[in-house]
């Protein structure tokens, strides 16, 4: 069995603007670009250092139409790509990408879940793939988060299907906040959404060095702020996003200064908030 299974292993940015996009994160997370265009579509790679870290292109026509907007997706190691999408329409989901192959490259399949949250399934097709990345490294993602409908009856679809264990869980003014783990590393967590986020989605978080630098280059971007910064265990701190497209995202990082005002240091010292670290306030 593959060890990469239930891990996380790719990121693709689906927007409406490339070029925007592109300039916007070399500048807020501080990746390099690749092109690795085929026939046919427009794709770029970010880098961090070496190593690959995400993918972007165009929102499809038919994506657009139907009124989708910008989205970051997640896709997640399995063993066997079509197999697990037919257990994710046994479980109640639904694929909207059928399982499909990029020559001696992946196999890969886009699906819902059944509260309608986007997650994709992945399957590199060469030996010598790259394996999950340190939640902690540089310019990758560092933590994976679900805003569902009821995360108590999302959690048996993600259980079944990517085999993901439950972690401890933190009990707040926002409900439970459940922590999971993939082949022994805990990688994220689920939680009910507020009323006040439309739909149920899964969240990424960056790395960074710098949030309050980072914070700025948002804002310069012309992206937007919606929460945070808000302290997180392990000397973080954590902030929620959208880019100009309107894709959210996140950041996580230290801050190099102690200018640290006395409702941020309120938040940050309220128990009733907690992710892996992370402390949780809703998106607004």
């Amino acid at each position: 069995m593959d060890n990469s299974h239930g891990h996380f292993v790719w990121y693709e940015l689906a927007t409406t603007d490339m070029e925007a996009a592109k300039a916007f994160y070399t500048s807020v997370v501080g990746w390099g670009t690749h092109d690795a265009s085929m026939p046919g579509g427009a794709y770029t790679l970010f880098t961090a250092g070496r190593a690959t870290v995400s993918g972007l292109m165009d929102l499809p026509a038919d994506a657009r139409k139907a009124g989708l907007r910008p989205i970051w997706l997640g896709y997640v190691a399995v063993n066997d790509v079509d197999a697990a999408a037919l257990r994710i329409k046994q479980l109640g989901g639904a694929v909207r990408v059928p399982p499909t192959e990029i020559p001696n490259v992946s196999r890969f399949s886009v699906a819902v879940d059944p509260q309608m949250a986007t997650i994709a399934l992945f399957k590199w097709l060469t030996g010598d793939a790259e394996q999950p990345a340190d939640l902690d490294a540089p310019g990758r993602v560092g933590w994976h988060e679900l805003f569902a409908a009821d995360w108590e009856k999302a959690w048996p679809f993600y259980g079944e299907l990517f085999g993901w264990k439950k972690e401890h869980a933190e009990t707040g003014s926002v409900g439970t906040y459940q922590l999971f783990s993939a082949g022994g590393q805990t990688i994220g967590a689920m939680f009910t959404k507020p009323p006040t986020v439309p739909v149920p989605f899964w969240l990424y978080y960056f790395n960074i060095d710098d949030i309050d630098l980072a914070m700025k280059r948002v804002k310069a971007g012309g992206g937007e702020i919606l929460n945070g910064p808000t302290e997180v265990p392990g000397d973080r701190w954590i902030v929620e996003c959208t880019d100009p497209q309107g894709a959210l995202f996140a950041l996580k990082g230290k801050r190099s200064h102690n200018g640290i005002g006395y409702f941020e240091r309120a938040a940050s010292r309220d128990p009733t908030d907690a992710r892996s670290g992370a402390s949780r306030r809703p998106l607004k």
